[in-house]
């Protein structure tokens, strides 16, 4: 009897550990086309009704899944950063000791994740989740703190970055900046995308940081 017992209770594990491996199947591409949607047409503008049909699902399906649209924009906020947190920790684990190959990576790849954010979702942000957006720059502090920290480290070491100036200020200085540029009212006031902000932020802070023989990357 007591066998009996233990392979029904095997049973019903297996077979609820397939149904939480189906729902986060469903959920994530529910977010996969969510995402390309929210981040090309801003995400006031896709209705779930909209998701629903494209998924082929009914919007009770899609409900079971996410609560609401913000929910569901938490979500895809939640894949963006994990999908460029892994990127960026791969780069650094690669190259821990070359510095120009680093940072070359880590900004081409900074690059192609912002250059996927277009103006309609920017816009979005601003007028419909300021408070969803402070959590974005919560997460994209602590990538740049980590990422970043650890570059112009590797740096000084290598005499590639000026050592006259201590590398938790140069991140300090990063983030003020990136925080006051690089967000939906600024960007949207100075006719700018969050990929072409951070661009000019860069470019003004490595100016400033890296050392006079370095400066040629």
């Amino acid at each position: 009897m007591a066998r009996k017992l233990t392979d029904k209770s095997s049973k019903n594990s297996r077979s609820a550990d397939a149904g939480r491996r189906q729902s986060d199947a469903g959920s994530q591409r529910i977010v996969e086309v969510a995402r390309a949607h929210f981040f090309s047409h801003g995400f006031r503008s896709v209705t779930m009704d909209d998701l629903a049909a494209e998924l082929g699902i009914s919007k009770k399906t899609l409900y079971a899944h996410f609560p609401g649209k913000i929910a569901l924009l938490e979500a895809v906020l939640a894949d963006k950063f994990a999908g460029v947190s892994a990127a960026l920790e791969q780069i650094t684990r690669e190259h821990p000791h070359d510095f120009p190959v680093a940072l070359h990576e880590l900004l081409a790849n900074t690059q192609r994740e912002l250059d996927e954010i277009k103006p309609p979702f920017v816009r979005d942000m601003r007028q419909k989740a300021p408070h969803i957006f402070k959590i974005v720059e919560r997460r994209r502090a602590a990538l740049i703190q980590r990422h970043f920290g650890k570059l112009f480290v590797e740096g000084q070491r290598t005499g590639m970055v000026r050592k006259d100036i201590s590398t938790k200020l140069m991140i300090e200085i990063l983030l003020a900046t990136v925080q006051a540029i690089v967000n939906p009212a600024k960007v949207e006031e100075l006719g700018l995308t969050p990929k072409s902000g951070f661009s000019a932020v860069i470019k003004v802070v490595l100016e400033g940081v890296i050392a006079r023989k370095g400066t040629k990357l």
